[in-house]
This record gives structure tokens, C-alpha cells and sequence, in this order.
């Protein structure tokens, strides 16, 4: 895995780590984990929401299950980008219920973007990011 990939899925990791560790707190407007109007997991959709918070969203379908990123660079790579969709496929807190396809690019000399391959592991680490913040907002919801 390239350091730039690594250094934007350890990001991913931290900031759902971090939320759960402060006992994020819900602000006034900020949508409740709830499975009202949605099609999938509540979980899984806050959980997949609160890993990608970094990035900016183009699209989300609750009652699909998709969220698709824009591009994202990291401010010390800025010639490297990456877009990220993630599919919720189940209403079941499982490990098969979430889809992650990363697309990554870099910029060529010439200054245009480049599809380039992505590792395997890259998917993999966000989608078991997501399901690790699911299972804290599980857990949590039990405590109430």
C-alpha cells in the first residue's frame, strides 16, 4: 500500500476511533442513528457516514445504501486523489453487508489525472473501519 493511501485510511480509522472515544455527542440537527426511512442498517449507514466525514459526499441514498465521495486529496499529496463509493447491501449488522470500491488517481507531468490500481487492503481497511464504528454505535445505543 502506498504511504498516501495508508496516511488517508488511517485517517478514516482515527476519526471513527476518535469519535467513540470522546463519546460523540449528538449536535442539534445532526441526524440520529435511526433506521426510519432507511433501507439498510442504521449502523452501518451512520457508522460508514461518520468514517468517510473527511471527505466531501457527492451522493447519499439512505434507502439505496450508497454514499459516493468526491475526490479527495490529501493536503501533503496533492497530486494523488481518491473517490470512494460504499454500498450498504442488508438492514443486518454483518460484515457482508458492506460494499467499499475505491478509485485512485495521480497527476501525470502533463497535469492530467490518471486512473491508477488500488490494493485490495485499501477497500478492505475502510470497509472494516466502518463496521468497527457500527459495532461502537451498537453498543452504545445498548447502553442507553
Amino acid at each position: 500500500m502506498t504511504r498516501r493511501i495508508l496516511i488517508v485510511v488511517m485517517m478514516a480509522l482515527l476519526g471513527s476511533v476518535s469519535l467513540a472515544a470522546c463519546g460523540h455527542k449528538r449536535e442539534p440537527g445532526e441526524p440520529k442513528v435511526s433506521a426510519v426511512g432507511l433501507g439498510v442498517n442504521a449502523f452501518l449507514w451512520r457508522a460508514a457516514l461518520d468514517t468517510l466525514a473527511f471527505m466531501p459526499l457527492i451522493e447519499t441514498d439512505g434507502k439505496a445504501g450508497v454514499i459516493v465521495t468526491d475526490w479527495y486529496s490529501d493536503p501533503s499529496a496533492p497530486d494523488e486523489r481518491m473517490k470512494v463509493s460504499v454500498f450498504i447491501l442488508s438492514r443486518k449488522l454483518r460484515g457482508d453487508a458492506v460494499e467499499v470500491h475505491v478509485v485512485r488517481q495521480t497527476r501525470n507531468p502533463a497535469g492530467i489525472w490518471v486512473n491508477r490500481p488500488v490494493q485490495a487492503a485499501t477497500e478492505l481497511k475502510i470497509a472494516e473501519a466502518i463496521l468497527t464504528r457500527a459495532r461502537q454505535l451498537r453498543i452504545e445505543r445498548l447502553d442507553h
